[in-house]
């Protein structure tokens, strides 16, 4: 498997330690042997067996003489400092075995959340999923009622856990919306398994099964889409983030019949928070979208919403 910088540039944002060391030895293009070497020449002394298991997860370097190498690695693999003690320590050091990005619970981001989270239990899922988003873009669709008619995702994730091989997505019509009557579409490198919906709340999960079964630090890349239509006139989009790190793009598109004379972007620490980080977005001409792009996304909600005349 080839790693790029891009690749690198994640995991040191993300994790798992083990990931990150062993994409930046591969990015390098360093052996063992000579990051030994290297690390030698600054008074550092670590085997090679410990590197190796360090980069395979199997032992976690703890004890101050490892970590003062973790730190001479950094510098040999030119690495930001404090990049791989930062998932070793300090913030990281709360972490589990298992290794992932900090979560937020779904009852912070959504109001529909007791709905959400008995859904997700009927579907046996954990909290953790195993999954962290990598990168997703997002495509709505208002029709020329001023309704939701439907979105698309392209969503790339990497697991944080071996035997991941589904993703629950989570839709939120407007209200009114019958989720009994949404479509689930899997488009690309998944198909639909089990549905299971909330008609008071208008919540969906849909179970999306992968055609492999991913091991940690694998990266997976589907589509998927929901088609709706069923509710009222919709005046935002919102989305929720339980991980950190990825990019988020969102392009909402509006029916000719149908054009907002003002949108705004913003963000949420949590459904019920303030909204921030307000900004006029202006529609295109031709195709009457507008968008928002967020790098290094983190916890807590981010959205677009808009006025009609």
């Amino acid at each position: 498997m080839s790693h790029t910088e891009a690749d690198l540039t994640q995991l040191l944002q993300t994790g798992p330690f083990h990931l990150a060391l062993r994409t930046a030895l591969a990015v390098r293009g360093l052996p063992l042997q000579r990051v030994q070497h290297h690390l030698a020449h600054r008074g550092v002394r670590v085997g090679v067996t410990s590197l190796s298991y360090w980069q395979q997860g199997a032992r976690r370097p703890q004890r101050p003489e490892s970590l003062k190498a973790v730190r001479a690695l950094e510098d040999v693999l030119q690495l930001p400092g404090n990049s791989l003690l930062r998932l070793l320590t300090g913030d990281a050091a709360a972490r589990s075995e298992v290794e992932r990005p900090a979560a937020r619970s779904y009852r912070s981001l959504v109001e529909a959340s007791g709905s959400v989270e008995e859904l997700l239990a009927e579907l046996e899922s954990p909290t953790d999923g195993g999954l962290h988003t990598v990168g997703h873009q997002e495509r709505v669709r208002i029709g020329a009622a001023r309704e939701l008619v439907g979105r698309e995702s392209q969503h790339v994730v990497r697991a944080h856990r071996d035997g991941v091989d589904r993703y629950l997505a989570i839709h939120h019509g407007d209200p009114g919306c019958d989720p009994s009557r949404v479509e689930v579409r899997a488009v690309e490198n998944c198909r639909t398994g089990r549905v299971r919906w909330h008609a008071g709340t208008g919540v969906l999960v849909a179970e999306l099964l992968f055609d492999a079964r991913l091991r940690a630090g694998d990266t997976y890349l589907f589509s998927y889409g929901f088609e709706d239509g069923t509710a009222g006139p919709s005046g935002e989009y919102v989305r929720g983030f339980s991980f950190a790190g990825g990019l988020y793009a969102l392009q909402v598109r509006f029916d000719e019949a149908a054009l907002p004379v003002r949108c705004r972007r913003f963000a949420q620490a949590s459904a019920g928070a303030p909204r921030g980080g307000r900004a006029e977005l202006t529609l295109s001409g031709r195709h009457r979208t507008v968008h928002l792009v967020e790098q290094g996304v983190r916890p807590g909600i981010l959205g677009i919403d808009w006025d009609w005349a």
